[in-house]
């Protein structure tokens, strides 16, 4: 099965993974080199920046070097630390950590809002509890508070902290707060286009155990990972395993990226690092902004 990695999601997706680390901005010539290692031509980086700059997560500023390049915004740093803390895997939440609920009331001459409110809460992984009342588990409440701060909606919405009291069994109302079987197809999707990838790199690193990582195959194989694993944490929101069903395909699938990542990241940054000479040149142009595009906030590209 193909898997589509736009380009600017993969722009997202490498500032996320390396980035932040790099001092000041990344070049532009940089940014054509890294996207080719995965098949990106320049064209279409240039195309995407402009994108991601309108949509304020990248803002322009010349590398140390002095050639054209693009840093991280303040929203977008942001954006990117609430994510690392889906991102990376951790233990699920226990059952009696307890809810977060989402309650907006929108004025009518405002109605455009409650569509982006409705889409942003599923965004970030609520499901609907009843109409007009979203929930999600309570250690969501950081980043859904930073979200709707950021997106100027806090106005419009109450949250509260809260825990299941019946009438159905928990674990069978999750069921119809979420789509889990929709949500347990994307995780064997994941596993079905990345587990092979890390069974051909553990069986490299068995058979040949003092091998060094070819750098740039580490980037490549890692941020196409990364770029499909980030948005599995927010179709499946850290639901406590008590309440999923059995065999669920969520801990192994975080599994395999936590391998991957463990193996493949630092190798990677090598690649990422690369020749300071790619700072100059013809193609360290930045690109032109491009009115013409249209689409979603900056929150919905991360």
């Amino acid at each position: 099965m193909a898997e589509q990695h736009t380009p600017r999601s993969l722009i997202v997706t490498l500032y996320g993974a390396y980035g932040r680390e790099k001092e000041g901005s990344l070049a532009v010539a940089e940014l054509i080199r890294l996207l080719a290692a995965v098949g990106v031509d320049a064209p279409s980086v240039r195309s995407s920046v402009s994108r991601l700059k309108r949509r304020g997560l990248l803002v322009p500023e010349r590398t140390t070097a002095g050639a054209a390049g693009y840093a991280l915004s303040a929203d977008a740093r942001q954006l990117l630390d609430d994510g690392d803390r889906r991102i990376y895997p951790h233990p699920r939440p226990r059952a009696r950590e307890g809810w977060v609920l989402a309650v907006f009331s929108v004025p009518e001459s405002e109605r455009n809002k409650r569509h982006v409110l409705r889409s942003r809460l599923a965004g970030l992984g609520f499901g609907t509890a009843a109409p007009g009342v979203w929930i999600a588990p309570a250690h969501l409440y950081e980043e859904t508070r930073h979200t709707l701060e950021r997106l100027q909606l806090a106005l419009y919405v109450d949250l509260f902290r809260g825990e299941h009291l019946g009438f159905a069994p928990t674990a069978e109302a999750v069921g119809r707060w979420w789509d889990l079987a929709a949500i347990a197809k994307q995780h064997e999707e994941f596993l079905g286009l990345h587990e092979p990838v890390l069974r051909g790199w553990e069986t490299r690193a068995h058979s040949a155990p003092s091998a060094e990582v070819p750098p740039e195959e580490a980037y490549r194989d890692y941020l196409l990972a990364l770029d499909s694993w980030r948005r599995l944490p927010y179709a499946d929101p850290g639901l406590p395993t008590a309440l999923l069903p059995p065999n669920w395909p969520g801990e192994r699938s975080a599994e395999v990226f936590r391998r991957l990542h463990a193996r493949l990241r630092d190798a990677g940054a090598a690649f990422v690092q690369g020749p300071s000479s790619t700072e100059r040149g013809p193609a360290a142009t930045a690109p032109e902004p491009d009115s013409t595009v249209q689409g979603p906030s900056a929150t919905e590209t991360a």
